[in-house]
């Protein structure tokens, strides 16, 4: 058994939506589950198969939904479970899985676990979680938070620490506490009886750390605890998951995602979207993209794997800033360089995602002052780097380019007040550029971005080679021309897209029988050499 079992996920075009940023219905200022019921046949317009759901859970919202405090309920601004049961039904009408976000390296502090482990050291729930003693009266190492500071925080009541990787408010969980085990499996079960298309795994590297060894990422059972929970769970259902593995190599992918290990379907590999911080600093860190770097790295995961795992393909979500902002050009070329990122990404071998507004090139939402900044990522990151000595005006640049705030400005839809979005108040201001950007100007307009992501999410259901083709990069070409094939059974295309505001040359050498997609509207002219500022096209050879 190999990679080619034609599972439907492997040609499946996924879209994620975050919630509170999608559709407001209720004029409250925050996305709810009647909104994405709301716009499920503009979704199957665009032609997608599946949607990635941020977290929906019962939450306090510390940090946005990925603490939960009850995995068998709804959070109140999004609605009810009876909503819930309403969107998977009429997503499957039209074709369309609901994929969960499942996050369960923490719980919210408010998780009714938690707040049992905190009464004593002999409750029940007590080793849920995990706790230590102090050492020399200080935290028991030097673990640190993703979200800055130390990874442990001191519990008054008890006199022990207790460890959260994220937010103080997110203690981690005990997976060596086979009850743990039980109570996710048991929860995964829930939603996968209630019809459920699969589940992206946030942070599931981390399930396995050994924290006195200060092992957080891809401890020695974490794989274990993958095929029990396979075994237990969506093992016996056809659904797709994806595990967020912010360290994997293309070796440790195969360890996940190879079939006959039987434990996901798929992970989130980060190795491109390092490629702009500077070699062993932070992602606030930043340097310029370099394009022959992300051909090297994007090439080594379409050809690493094999048939001994698969591949998922993604620019944005909503932990990372809008690609055409990033690696495109959001000014004179954002159209054009928005469909060339397309072109690029959904034309190589994996299961791509498209990030809501990605489909309309939305870009960034600069901000001029801390104030302006929701993400609890950001904000402890200004106040660190104040008290380090960083100007003011740098950190804002940081956060401009790199904050978690630019994916989740609210989904532009019209030109109407807050873009379509809500009738109040939003909780994130609106990019101002929603007037020029919206889904009502795209869905008017036959040249816009939007039809280019139809256009590509149908060529990959109706053409074998784009799923399983053979990827071969094309290397005589100059460092912004990014060039390849792809071959599968006598047949070849060729995608060649220019990733700069410059004419570059490019002599294609073969005889082209036909034109799948170009996002200019030249004809593609074999005998020309120069192409256009961010063009981009796909030829079948």
């Amino acid at each position: 058994m190999n990679v080619k079992e034609n599972k439907w996920w492997q040609s499946a075009v996924v879209y994620q939506v975050y919630p509170r940023s999608f559709q407001d219905t209720d004029g409250d200022g925050i996305g709810d589950i009647q909104g994405i019921i709301q716009h499920l046949d503009y979704l199957e317009k665009l032609g997608i198969t599946a949607i990635w759901l941020s977290p929906v859970y019962k939450s306090p919202n510390d940090d946005n939904g990925y603490d939960i405090s009850d995995y068998q309920d709804i959070m109140d601004e999004f609605g009810t479970m009876a909503d819930m049961d309403e969107l998977i039904v009429k997503a499957r009408e039209r074709n369309i899985r609901i994929i969960m976000d499942l996050v369960v390296n923490h719980t919210s502090d408010e998780h009714q676990w938690f707040v049992e482990a905190k009464k004593s050291k002999d409750n029940p729930y007590r080793d849920y979680y995990i706790w230590r003693d102090p050492v020399d009266g200080q935290e028991p190492n030097d673990l640190v938070s993703t979200f800055s500071g130390s990874a442990w925080e001191y519990d008054e009541a008890s006199g022990q620490y207790y460890l959260h990787l994220f937010s103080k408010k997110q203690p981690d969980l005990n997976w060596e506490n086979a009850q743990v085990r039980q109570e996710v499996n048991n929860m995964m079960n829930f939603w996968l009886d209630k019809g459920v298309g699969g589940f992206r795994m946030d942070v599931i590297d981390l399930i396995g750390k050994i924290p006195d060894e200060k092992i957080t990422g891809n401890g020695p059972k974490l794989h274990d605890y993958l095929q029990e929970m396979n075994r237990a769970t969506f093992g016996n259902h056809d659904v797709m998951t994806v595990g967020e593995t912010w360290g994997a190599t293309p070796e440790i992918a195969k360890l996940y995602s190879n079939p006959e290990r039987n434990e996901l379907s798929m992970v989130f590999q980060f190795e491109h979207i390092g490629l702009d911080q500077q070699e062993g600093q932070h992602k606030w860190d930043l340097k310029n993209l370099e394009i022959n770097d992300l051909k090297e790295v994007l090439s080594k995961w379409q050809t690493s794997l094999g048939e001994e795992g698969w591949n998922s393909l993604f620019w944005n979500n909503h932990d990372t800033p809008r690609i055409v902002s990033r690696w495109g050009n959001d000014g004179l070329y954002r159209e054009r360089s928005a469909k060339a990122l397309a072109i690029l990404l959904h034309m190589m071998k994996g299961t791509p995602y498209i990030y809501q507004g990605e489909e309309i090139g939305m870009t960034n939402r600069p901000v001029t002052s801390i104030e302006e900044v929701e993400d609890i990522e950001s904000v402890n990151m200004y106040h660190e780097r104040l008290a380090e000595g960083y100007a003011k005006e740098d950190i804002i640049t940081s956060i401009n380019v790199k904050g978690r705030d630019n994916a989740r400005t609210p989904m532009q839809w019209d030109d109407s007040a807050n873009a379509g979005f809500t009738t109040g108040t939003p909780w994130l201001s609106v990019n101002p550029n929603y007037h020029e950007v919206n889904v009502a100007k795209a869905l008017a307009n036959p040249n816009s971005v939007f039809y280019t992501y139809q256009t590509l999410i149908k060529l990959r259901k109706d053409h074998p080679i784009v799923v399983w083709g053979d990827y071969e990069l094309l290397e005589d070409t100059t460092n912004e021309i990014f060039a390849y094939k792809r071959h599968y059974h006598g047949q070849t295309i060729l995608v060649v897209v220019n990733l700069s505001d410059n004419e570059q040359e490019f002599i294609c050498k073969d005889e082209i029988k036909h034109v799948w997609l170009t996002n200019t509207v030249a004809p593609i002219d074999v005998t020309r050499t120069v192409l256009a500022p961010w063009e981009a096209f796909v030829v079948e050879l």
